[in-house]
């Protein structure tokens, strides 16, 4: 088996090329060969030099695919994004590569299709920021996709293309809404949903971290290791059993901002939670209001996608992944 992994530089994308590397095999089959590409070079795991190719790309380039248009993998796991603080901040580089970039894959794939009719799966990591204001208490799995930031309506554009290749028989498609990760280790990034993780990992370090929202405000989450889990179950799953609705929202844990200083302060204590400094960001509230507060996930539940338990579950997962000190 071969595999593409696009965004694998990223902090999912590595977790997801190391498990797979120490595993060898995906759904029992052994994985002979894997192929990584990003922006920046992806890190090659150690005792797979020989069996892996690093590409680094521009995903909204013409020439993207070329490293990997000839002998298209049995898996590609489309991680890759322009993350949503700054595709909101940034509108051209966010629809040139959230959408254009995920368009372009699509047709290359289907160019190989139409050579050779060779189909891949192909697992897309989508958002709950398709959802948008106002919600029912928990989302359910036939809500409206009505977005309410530029990265999400990006999203929601590529389940559609996704759900329609799929339907022509391009490719075999499934879409991964995913809860807002947390604890994302390592520095802070651009997304707006960034400080959930960084009043909790900094703070872990005996660092300050600012939040910028209100106690609150409540949010749905899933841990780096479910979200791996995630896309190892999608990539080896029955798809016949899922039907023509391709796009699925992961099951999650809902949590308010306060809940999850709790947490913190159960497990790294009340010195922990003390580093938090409050200084409200106006642009950040109304993102953040945009988005679902608690989703249903019933659909993936019975497709045996499963969720984290509690955020003291997530945060000694972190820990124990991390370390105290990163």
């Amino acid at each position: 088996m071969k595999i593409l992994v696009i965004g694998a530089a990223g902090m999912i994308g590595q977790r997801l090329v190391r498990r797979i590397a120490e595993d060898g095999t995906l759904g029992g089959r052994p994985v002979e060969r894997m192929v990584l590409a990003d922006a920046v070079e992806p890190p090659i795991p150690s005792g797979w030099e020989n069996r892996t190719e690093a590409h680094v790309i521009d995903i909204a380039a013409p020439s993207a695919s070329e490293p990997f248009a000839q002998g298209w993998p049995d898996i590609v796991f489309h991680l890759a994004a322009v993350v949503s603080g700054e595709a909101e901040a940034d509108f051209e580089k966010g629809y040139s590569v959230n959408l254009d970039g995920t368009r372009a894959l699509f047709e290359a794939i289907r160019a190989e299709n139409k050579r050779s009719g060779h189909k891949p799966r192909v697992v897309f990591a989508s958002s709950i920021a398709v959802y948008g204001a106002p919600f029912p208490t928990r989302i359910p799995d036939d809500f409206a996709l009505t977005p309410l930031t530029s990265y999400g309506t990006q999203k929601a554009i590529c389940e559609l293309l996704l759900a329609d290749y799929t339907r022509r028989g391009f490719l075999d498609g499934i879409g991964i809404r995913l809860p807002t990760i947390c604890i994302r280790p390592g520095l802070p990034n651009k997304a707006a949903s960034g400080f959930f993780s960084n009043i909790l990992r900094e703070p872990l370090k005996g660092e300050p971290a600012v939040l910028p929202v209100p106690d609150d405000v409540r949010h749905f989450f899933a841990s780096p290791r479910a979200a791996v889990e995630f896309f190892l179950h999608a990539a080896t799953m029955d798809l016949d059993a899922v039907g023509p609705r391709r796009n699925l929202a992961m099951p999650g844990l809902s949590a308010t901002v306060a809940e999850e200083i709790e947490a913190l302060e159960r497990v790294g204590g009340k010195a922990a939670s003390a580093l938090i400094r409050r200084e409200p960001d106006e642009t950040i509230m109304r993102i953040v209001a945009g988005w679902a507060p608690d989703v249903e996930g019933a659909r993936a539940r019975g497709l045996g996608f499963e969720a984290d338990a509690s955020f003291d579950e997530i945060i000694r997962a972190h820990l124990d992944d991390e370390g105290a000190g990163n």
